[in-house]
């Protein structure tokens, strides 16, 4: 079991970095295609399109971890934080030093 000064000092931690994706998640700018399609235009309209599809992967990720953040600060109100979701048993601290966010013993986070 946690006590309650490290539980705050995880929550402090999520928070940041919460605050930290947020800003980065809203400096993204969307794409300009344009509308060439012919030549050396072409060609870049694919590295753009391609481009485009890389940032999307990025942000999906990037709100992927705002979402496990936000769960585990969710945790953190209901008096859950550092008890794997799987067996219940305390996470190890060595896992949250790490993943503040994390929701599973070391042993369930290898699939053992």
């Amino acid at each position: 079991m946690l006590e309650k000064s490290e539980v705050e000092k995880y929550q402090a931690k999520l928070e940041q970095e919460r605050r930290r994706l947020l800003a980065e998640i809203g400096n993204e700018q969307p794409a300009d295609f344009g509308s060439d399609v012919e030549g050396e235009a072409a060609e870049e309209e694919s590295d753009e399109s391609e481009d485009f599809t890389n940032k999307l992967a990025i942000q999906q990720a990037l709100k992927d971890q705002l979402n496990e953040i936000d769960g585990a600060l969710n945790r953190i109100r209901h008096g859950a934080y550092g008890t794997c979701v799987k067996c219940g048993k305390p996470i190890e601290k060595e896992v949250l030093d790490l993943v503040p966010e994390s929701e599973l013993c070391e042993e369930h986070k290898r699939g053992i």
